[in-house]
């Protein structure tokens, strides 16, 4: 399918652009914690007598939570506001999903990802380092990272397959099944199901469609009058920003 050979070419043209932009955002997220550390370390008592494996279990625990709860509400703005939404159609453009799509991704949507991350990874170290006297080091805190930066990788490429997966209604109120992140990206169900890994911000806001609930089909994509401006490679990279730019010229000449 031609959706699916330009996934295989975008990759290693997105490869580029993650290695160079958004490597160095992971870095940034150790200066975050530092200053998130040197605020609050004046107000907060470490506690010095907590086990080193109850840190570091709990620390997991809420990176993870933390992230996936911020990577909704990003992901959740990407579809709600039009500047954003120039750049994440890029991703919905698939007609076909595959492991590849998962990094169908415009560069400036891989900016926000990377700064989203990095703040939230900086905040939440910050708190555990100044709650427990900094028992992490930075050496187990990139292991951590990395070890929620796998998991969500996985996930994700489960996600975007031809297996068509859904869990029992309870436990997709829990979890986003393979089922439900594929009705996402169906065009009539493109506004449910914006959780990365749990399900349970969708259903606390609202944004929950099980896979049960929905009409399965393999019609993937965008509106049908737009895909025919993401079916290349140069496209996907441009049309975000051809938009944009028509799209406000006119809202300009509009209130002159």
């Amino acid at each position: 399918h031609r959706s699916a050979l330009i996934d295989y070419q975008y990759f290693f043209v997105i490869w580029f652009f993650k290695v160079y932009l958004i490597a160095p955002l992971l870095l940034s997220a150790r200066e975050v914690a530092i200053g998130t550390h040197r605020l609050l370390r004046d107000y907060i008592t470490p506690m010095f007598d907590v086990p080193y494996e109850t840190v570091a279990i709990t620390y997991t625990v809420a990176l993870f939570v933390a992230s996936d709860f911020t990577r909704y509400w990003l992901h959740r703005a990407l579809h709600a506001f039009d500047f954003l939404w120039a750049f994440h159609k890029v991703h919905h453009s698939a007609e076909v999903l595959n492991p590849l799509t998962f990094y169908r991704i415009h560069p400036v949507e891989s900016l926000l990802f990377g700064l989203r991350y990095a703040l939230t990874a900086g905040v939440v170290t910050g708190v555990f380092m100044t709650l427990f006297a900094a028992k992490l080091s930075l050496l187990q805190i990139f292991g951590v990272n990395a070890f929620v930066f796998i998991f969500s990788l996985l996930g994700s490429n489960l996600r975007h397959s031809a297996i068509y997966w859904g869990f029992p209604p309870w436990l997709e109120t829990l979890i986003i099944s393979p089922a439900q992140h594929q009705l996402h990206h169906q065009y009539r169900y493109s506004r449910y199901n914006y959780g990365g890994a749990l399900a349970i911000w969708d259903a606390l806001f609202g944004s929950l469609k099980k896979s049960r609930d929905a009409t399965k089909t393999t019609r993937f994509g965008i509106a049908a009058d737009e895909m025919a401006n993401y079916n290349s490679l140069i496209k996907l990279l441009t049309s975000p920003f051809r938009e944009l730019v028509q799209k406000y010229k006119a809202y300009f000449r509009h209130w002159r």
